[in-house]
């Protein structure tokens, strides 16, 4: 697997103990450069839909990245009350982002927080009944969640590939060439290096593929010279507002990542500790997804959920020590206090972290395949998940198709394939008749 020994003291595939720095640097930044656009990004959307100047749009930014280092840090050591104490990364996420634009579209910030705050507290109830609920979510059922997820973001790597949805230039050659020199590093990387060299695969196709962007001058400072050094935001500064409708619709969207959750944390213990999670462990992260949803409301802080990209790596390198996130979390929280060094991630190329992170996307789909191939493809197991991941993905690609219902139900299970799937993975698994000798 890898040059490091997997079972000397402070091993990075352990969860306890201190690696040496030479490996938690590389290590911990790759996971810092595969979330900060996914962090830094919804903030931004959600800014320039309820039009925020630009000062506030430097603060909701920066709230973004020390919600996100904070959770982190409460999910990697927590005791499973209140953080599942597993090596994951959980912040600002993109899987609230349509949600988020209807509201601040129709309403406003304020209506968005307050919605979060409703809906954080729905995710801790669930989290406090996960136990009894878990019997919804079998491996099939879950396998199901984290194949839609992955096919979900397949889209979002290719448009980053091609520059960003939006952006000039977007599909040039340039974009394409910087992004599949970025994934050529990186498969070369993971498939014929030994050591930190595969185990920072990404980090390294992201550095070099920054170099060539820069060479190719797709890279502006000019965000970094206007920033600040340091930055505290004060709490309430954007006010909270409550309206019944939003808070339903984001309470929904709470329940459906708290299942995507459910997925991430147990891709984690798959794929890194080669054990499911516990139920306690559940329990803590989905608890902590709440209340940092809760906390953060009151700051200016986006809904928060954990990073699949993120879980895709732990699932490539099989790295898994506390260390390595907390260090991750660390620079997060340090560039949420500075913001010239939050600017200099921001520089990063579209196209760089669309060839790095499709690599990662593609893990997380067969990361489901493997969870539902692990119980026999019956012809009911098929149906559920065939039926399942048509609907999902087939209503939220075609635009319209939902154009006859109110506009929350468009909101609600238009805009994400992972709503409609998951609760027809749900509803199929509890009313087809169980083969003999089925157990699930």
């Amino acid at each position: 697997m890898s040059e490091i020994s997997k079972g000397t003291r402070g091993s990075v595939f352990e969860l306890t103990g201190v690696p040496p720095a030479g490996q938690v640097l590389p290590l911990g930044l790759q996971h810092v450069v595969a979330a900060i656009v996914g962090v830094v990004t919804p903030a931004i959307l959600v800014s320039n839909t309820v039009g925020l100047d630009s000062a506030d749009k430097t603060i909701l930014i920066q709230v973004s990245l020390l919600i996100t280092a904070i959770a982190t840090l409460i999910q990697v050591f927590g005791n499973g009350r209140v953080g599942a104490g597993l090596p994951v990364i959980m912040g600002i996420s993109f899987a609230y982002v349509p949600t988020l634009l209807a509201i601040g579209g129709q309403f406003d910030l304020p209506t968005i927080l307050g919605a979060e705050i409703v809906g954080g507290c729905v995710a801790i109830v669930f989290g406090i009944f996960v136990k009894y609920l878990r019997v919804f979510f079998p491996p099939l059922v879950t396998g199901t969640v984290i194949f839609t997820i992955g096919l979900s973001l397949y889209p979002t790597a290719v448009k980053y590939m091609a520059g960003g949805a939006g952006s000039e230039g977007f599909g040039s050659w340039q974009n394409w060439t910087v992004a599949l020199i970025t994934l050529a590093v990186v498969i070369f990387c993971n498939h014929f290096t030994k050591g930190v060299f595969k185990l920072a695969s990404i980090l390294i196709g992201m550095v070099v593929g920054y170099i060539v962007a820069l060479a190719m001058g797709m890279v502006s400072f000019s965000a970094v010279a206007q920033s600040g050094w340091f930055a505290v935001t004060a709490p309430l500064h954007f006010g909270i507002t409550f309206n019944a409708s939003a808070c339903i619709s984001l309470a929904v969207m709470y329940i459906v990542n708290s299942v995507q959750t459910i997925g991430d944390l147990t891709s984690t213990t798959i794929g890194g500790l080669d054990r499911e999670p516990t139920d306690r462990e559940l329990s803590g992260g989905i608890v902590a997804q709440g209340v940092m949803s809760v906390a953060g409301a009151f700051f200016g802080g986006l809904p928060a959920a954990t990073f699949s990209q993120n879980v895709g790596i732990v699932t490539v390198n099989r790295v898994v020590n506390r260390i390595v996130f907390a260090f991750a979390a660390c620079v997060l929280l340090v560039a949420g206090f500075v913001p010239k060094f939050a600017s200099l991630l921001t520089t990063i190329p579209q196209c760089v972290i669309g060839g790095a992170t499709i690599s990662v996307f593609a893990t997380i789909t067969m990361t489901g395949i493997r969870m539902i191939t692990s119980a026999k493809l019956t012809q009911r197991n098929v149906a559920i998940v065939g039926l399942s991941v048509a609907l999902g993905v087939g209503v939220t690609t075609v635009e319209g198709c939902l154009s006859g219902f109110p506009s929350w139900v468009a909101t609600v299970f238009g805009s994400s394939s992972v709503v409609i799937a998951t609760l027809m993975a749900i509803f199929l698994n509890l009313i087809l008749p169980k083969e003999s000798g089925q157990n699930q």
